[in-house]
Order: C-alpha cells, then structure tokens, then sequence
C-alpha cells in the first residue's frame, strides 16, 4: 500500500511511515494530517521527511526520490558571484533577526501569490530557533535586511527551507557564507529538497533518496554545533571553492 497515510494528531509517537512508500506522483507525497509540534517536526527530518503545504491543505509530509544535496566542501562558486563576493557588498550575520527571515521568506513572489509558509509553518519554526534547532543567515546593507535564508541543523546536517532576495545577489553571498560556515563547523551534509537550476549551480546534485536516508542516519545523531552561532573570525568564504565557469 502506497501514501498518502493519514497521522492522527493524538499519535504522539511522531513515527512516519517508510519513506519508500511516498507516492511517486506527485513526487514523495508520504502522508498528511498530524500536527506542527516541535517534537514531530524534528521526528519528521530525522527520518528524511519535511512539511509543505498550503493554507487550503492539510498538513503535508513529503520525502521525495532522488533528494538533493549539497556536499559543503563541493560548493561551486560562478566566476561573477566570486567577484561580487570580493566587493564585500553585505554584512552577513547569523540567527540576527530569524523571524523576519521567515516573514521575508513567505513574501508573495513574482510569479505567485500562494506561501507555503503559513503562519502556523512560521509560529512552528520560530519555536524551533527558540529551541536551538532552527537557525537564519542575513544579509544586509547598512540597516536594511536584503537577504537571507533559514533552515534546520540536526547533527552534522543542516535542512536548507527557503531564501529571499531584495538586492542582485544577496541571498545567493548569504548562502555562499552560510555554506562555507557549516564546513568549517564539521557539518557534511546539507539538504537541498528538490533541486533547481539555481541550487544545481551551486554544486547541489541528485542522490537516491535511500542513499540520502543512510547519509542522514550516521550523521544526525553526532554532536551539534554549540552556541552561540556566529560566523568565525576570519572566515574566508572563498577558501578552497570550487569555480564554477
């Protein structure tokens, strides 16, 4: 029997079905229902499973196959975002202002007036930056927040959710930096959901999502990064990365 499966609010054991019953039309829809608890959204990661839905839908889980990924240490860097990232537009910070990170992250875009992130999405992801779990990196020019993006840290891997932009570049150097911090810090894994051509030029590739869950299983319980998260004194986001031409 194939998803989607039902998940009674009241289950408080927060276990997902296996992953390879997801459906694969559309691609890794696992189950809906449930609640957005601190506690079943860690669950829900930890077993390669994430929510997305919008406000006329239930809560949905999804684990699709094949998963994108980013390997930091294979970070791909263009030429011309090299030279932006020299010009040291932005100050980039981290966990500054996660809340309006989120805010920014569930602005309508051009091409749509729907979010995914609903304002239960954000309450539950607020109360996972309070928890330790949950972490923002910023952009900004003078006072003003220009770009950024969030996502969940669970061992040595961080769950990459969503990014925004309002200046040329800003968040691709916040995730530039986000990126290269994560390596120094030991992270080997960063989950990229579904892959696009922006993050596929950033070096992001397809795994089987088997791979992806074996991947998660020896990393997610090693020891996570203390606090306070802040960038390292002289971290230089351009060491060793790759060029993309």
């Amino acid at each position: 029997m194939r998803g989607p499966f039902w998940i009674d609010q009241r289950d408080t054991n927060c276990i997902f079905p296996p992953v390879e019953l997801a459906l694969d039309e559309p691609n890794g829809l696992l189950a809906a229902g449930g609640d957005l608890t601190p506690r079943r959204i860690i669950s829900a990661y930890r077993q390669g499973v994430f929510p997305w839905y919008s406000a006329e839908n239930p809560i949905l889980w999804w684990s699709p196959n094949p998963r994108a990924v980013l390997l930091p240490a294979k970070l791909q860097v263009s030429r011309s975002l090299r030279k932006s990232i020299r010009k040291n537009p932005f100050r980039i910070t981290i966990d500054h202002c996660f809340e309006e990170v989120l805010r920014q992250c569930a602005a309508p875009r051009a091409y749509t007036d729907s979010t995914w992130l609903t304002p239960e999405m954000q309450a539950a992801y607020v109360q996972l930056h309070k928890e330790g779990v949950a972490h923002s990196f910023e952009a900004w020019q003078g006072d003003m927040l220009v770009g950024g993006l969030y996502g969940l840290a669970l061992g040595r891997v961080f769950f990459g959710e969503s990014m925004f932009s309002r200046v040329t570049d800003a968040s691709k150097i916040a995730f530039v930096h986000a990126v290269k911090q994560l390596e120094a810090w030991g992270f080997a894994l960063i989950d990229c959901q579904v892959a696009s051509e922006h993050l596929r030029s950033f070096g992001a590739i397809d795994v089987p999502r088997r791979n992806f869950i074996e991947c998660i299983l020896q990393l997610i319980d090693q020891p996570d990064h203390p606090a306070p998260w802040q960038f390292d004194e002289g971290l230089d986001p351009l060491k060793t990365t790759d060029t993309d031409e």
